[in-house]
């Protein structure tokens, strides 16, 4: 189902080594591009899924997803945006805001519907399924920026193998559209969490309010906090960048991923 090339070692900040390998994936759609992250060692590990925010992997989410694999956890980073392109999927110089950054920011997301997502969501969880060093049934997800709404379609399209979903500065959570992830929340057995932004057009106090509001009626476990920080506050390349509410982040995250993959709860 899918081809990996020849791994590279990595070296987490917390000083441990690790596995960074190249693979592909077969979809209904094509073949998704990306990265697998493996602690060395012989042993098995919980599965975790980190999704990019739109500017996709580069050194910055590379380092968020070895991090994460550093605290013993097999990390899978596909390509979001394998449809449209590999990356880097935006020309040097270009920022938020500008007009061809706006341009192909519509281009990346216009193949991503909610069919499409939620199909891709199962490829991803099966070719993490069938690597040896990955234990199974249960997984994690996290997502940033645009994909905090794709970890809510993967625990809807496959709930009984998310035991755990994140977004951190997800945008459009909550909105009037039939296809607003919120709508989802019945379909979901996962536990959540979502650290909002203060500050976020994309995800504003009134939105955050009455996505609250549909947390409250679905009656799950999850935790929902907003954060003294701007729309990108994790992310080490973004104008954003908090380093302080960075690590309170992580923190939740490994709380998160401790108490509903590693048995301890």
């Amino acid at each position: 189902m899918a081809s990996t090339s020849k791994p590279g070692i990595a070296t987490a900040n917390s000083g441990g080594s690790l596995t960074e390998t190249g693979i592909e994936i077969r979809t209904s759609d094509g073949t998704a591009d990306g990265l697998l992250y493996q602690p060395e060692g012989n042993s098995t590990w919980p599965g975790v899924f980190f999704f990019t925010d739109i500017s996709g992997i580069r050194a910055s989410q590379r380092a968020m997803a070895a991090r994460i694999c550093s605290e013993g956890y097999a990390v899978l980073m596909p390509n979001l945006y394998y449809r449209t392109g590999k990356p880097p999927l935006f020309e040097p110089g270009l920022k938020f805001g500008d007009e061809q950054f706006m341009k192909r920011m519509a281009e990346l997301l216009s193949p991503l519907t909610s069919e499409a997502v939620e199909r891709d969501a199962g490829n991803y969880i099966d070719f993490l399924a069938q690597q040896n060093a990955v234990k199974k049934p249960r997984f994690g997800a996290i997502g940033l920026c645009v994909s905090g709404a794709t970890v809510l379609r993967m625990a809807a399209a496959r709930p009984d193998q998310i035991a755990a979903a994140a977004s951190l500065h997800g945008g459009r959570l909550y909105s009037d559209a039939p296809t607003s992830p919120h709508l989802l929340l019945p379909r979901i057995k996962a536990r959540l969490y979502f650290g909002h932004a203060v500050n976020d057009k994309s995800m504003p106090q009134a939105a955050i309010g009455n996505f609250n509001r549909a947390l409250e009626e679905w009656g799950g476990k999850y935790e929902s906090e907003v954060y003294d920080a701007a729309h990108g506050w994790t992310v080490t390349d973004s104008p954003a960048y908090n380093p302080p509410q960075a690590e309170r982040g992580f923190k939740a995250l490994k709380e998160l991923f401790v108490e509903t993959l590693l048995g301890t709860n």
